[in-house]
């Protein structure tokens, strides 16, 4: 039996860059589009009682040109009272990497950085379809760690002069404005930028209609639940709408609220970003508002995991285990 190598939070994240993620991520999008992948729906298994849920989402993604053939599954929760309640972080997930050939597992990782970046990457990769061209602004609604990956993925393609930072807790905007050279606004004025990046865990829109102009472009991290929203229902109305993928969009993302209430259709959805990414679709057009609903696709975990699996067996990373001993 072959040796499973345990990495832990501190090996992942020392083992790739954000600029790898980004590419990894993208790939995961092409491949999605072209139809190349598995990828059952998310399991939820929802604990109301213990304040929280956890998701399996298991992935199969043939050979790239560069990497192996990889099946795997992230599991992971998510419990909002965790830093208040016990210390921890409100979502925090595990990866098992396995070898498709053998179902050997050849890895255990945590997932809970993976879990940060891959978000990250993915709103980039949005922005790099379906933002203006040469992007001068972004604004964050929404300041917490979410936030910083997504301006860290950002970064790796667009070299923005302006960031805007919201919150409604005012520490957390000063802090990340601070950190980052931004400024502190209200979530107006953030929302008045070439690029919006949404990240707030509520059920009541905090994005209105009027605050948007034509022409930018809206990546929606937060709503990851039936209920959830952040983006007023008008907001939709005439947007390019672009999701990561159908059934978890219309269960749990952005759109899900406008679509329980029969305001939203399949004839409003543009389409999805592996199809953009794999050119069967247009991005950005014109001066339209464009919004990627992302919802997080195991895909884009898997692309991670066996990123970082492989520079762990260059660099000689980890702890190996039998697990059959």
């Amino acid at each position: 039996m072959p040796e499973t190598l345990i990495l832990s939070r501190s090996d992942v994240a020392s083992l790739v860059t954000m600029a790898e993620v980004v590419a990894a991520v993208e790939a995961a999008f092409v491949a999605h589009g072209r139809g190349q992948v598995q990828m059952p729906p998310k399991v939820y298994l929802s604990l109301p009682e213990h304040g929280g849920d956890f998701r399996a989402m298991p992935a199969y993604m043939p050979a790239s040109r560069d990497q192996p053939a990889r099946a795997g599954v992230k599991w992971v929760n998510s419990h909002p009272g965790n830093p208040a309640r016990h210390g921890l972080p409100a979502v925090m997930g595990t990866y098992v990497l396995s070898d498709p050939d053998t179902a050997a597992p050849l890895a255990v990782m945590d997932a809970t950085w993976l879990t940060a970046v891959r978000t990250g990457a993915a709103g980039a990769v949005a922005s790099k379809f379906l933002a203006v061209g040469t992007p001068r602004s972004i604004g964050f609604v929404g300041c917490g760690v979410q936030a910083q990956v997504l301006l860290d993925a950002h970064r790796v393609l667009f070299a923005p002069r302006e960031l805007r930072c919201a919150d409604v807790r005012p520490d957390a905007a000063a802090a990340f404005a601070a950190a980052n050279g931004g400024r502190v606004t209200s979530t107006e004025e953030a929302c008045a930028c070439d690029i919006v990046c949404t990240s707030t865990p509520g059920v009541a829109p905090v994005v209105r209609r009027a605050w948007l102009r034509r022409g930018t472009h809206v990546n929606a991290m937060g709503a990851d639940a039936p209920g959830k929203q952040e983006l007023d229902v008008d907001v939709l109305d005439g947007a390019k709408l672009v999701i990561d993928d159908h059934e978890q969009a219309t269960h749990s993302g952005e759109l899900n609220v406008a679509w329980s209430q029969g305001r939203l259709g399949d004839a409003q959805l543009y389409g999805t970003l592996g199809e953009i990414a794999a050119g069967f679709k247009d991005g950005r057009e014109l001066d339209e508002l464009t919004i990627f609903d992302s919802t997080g696709l195991a895909i884009q975990d898997l692309a991670v995991a066996r990123l970082i699996h492989a520079a762990a067996l260059r660099r000689d990373a980890g702890t190996r285990v039998d697990l059959q001993a």
